[in-house]
């Protein structure tokens, strides 16, 4: 079976399973999703939800964050772990937005990239959701799901990504990686894979290897 086949078995298999694809971050506008996501490193998404209220009530615009005491940033956000870093990057981000893009979240990835602490996975979210253009964000769920359904062997996320863009129409696409979070959540987890309960294990290569050879 081909690539661009097997997704789009993946793609309507997983709309039946999960028909709400949204991101479970909680924001108001742009600039609350591109910093709710930089906090979302290495963080649970629950985590973040519980500490951006009050950031947010304290810090309502990029003006506000690009003025603000790097250690006042800290004290909201400190558990979310890595916080010294997260909150250097969140004040620099927001510099760099006020002083190259007057304070608006830029829509393309490209100009998004440029800030502090944006990678291609954040930049693909916030364009993804915000603007409603093609994305594919590539995370760990992302990274784990597409290499079992047998989509490629690497690690490389920037790579994943050039590679998924190439076999999922960009109509779905956004979507699609939001459901892989919620599957990888549910049923495809990275230790203990609930294989018999996924709703792709027929067009699945890594099932198919647990498989005792008949």
């Amino acid at each position: 079976m081909e690539n661009k086949e097997k997704a789009l078995i993946a793609i309507e298999r997983l709309k039946k399973e999960y028909p709400e694809a949204v991101c479970s971050l909680v924001y108001t506008d742009p600039l609350q999703l591109l910093i709710a996501t930089r906090l979302a490193a290495q963080c649970t998404d629950k985590r973040v939800n519980m500490v951006t209220p009050a950031l947010f009530e304290r810090f309502k615009t990029a003006q506000d964050f690009a003025d603000a005491d790097v250690s006042e940033v800290e004290e909201y956000i400190h558990s979310c772990g890595l916080y010294k870093t997260k909150a250097r990057d969140i004040v620099a981000m927001c510099k760099m937005l006020c002083e190259k893009f007057n304070g608006v979240v830029p829509d393309t990835i490209e100009k998004l990239v440029q800030l502090s602490g944006v990678g291609r996975k954040t930049a693909n979210l916030v364009v993804g959701d915000i603007f409603k253009k093609p994305a594919v964000v590539v995370d760990t769920h992302c990274i784990r799901i597409t290499s079992r359904l047998g989509f490629h062997n690497i690690k490389d996320a920037t790579k994943i990504e050039t590679i998924l863009r190439k076999i999922l129409p960009p109509e779905e696409s956004n979507d699609f990686c939001h459901r892989l979070v919620l599957h990888g959540r549910a049923v495809c987890d990275a230790r203990n894979p609930k294989c018999e309960k996924c709703c792709m294990n027929d067009i699945c290569d890594y099932y198919k290897k647990q498989l005792p050879e008949q």
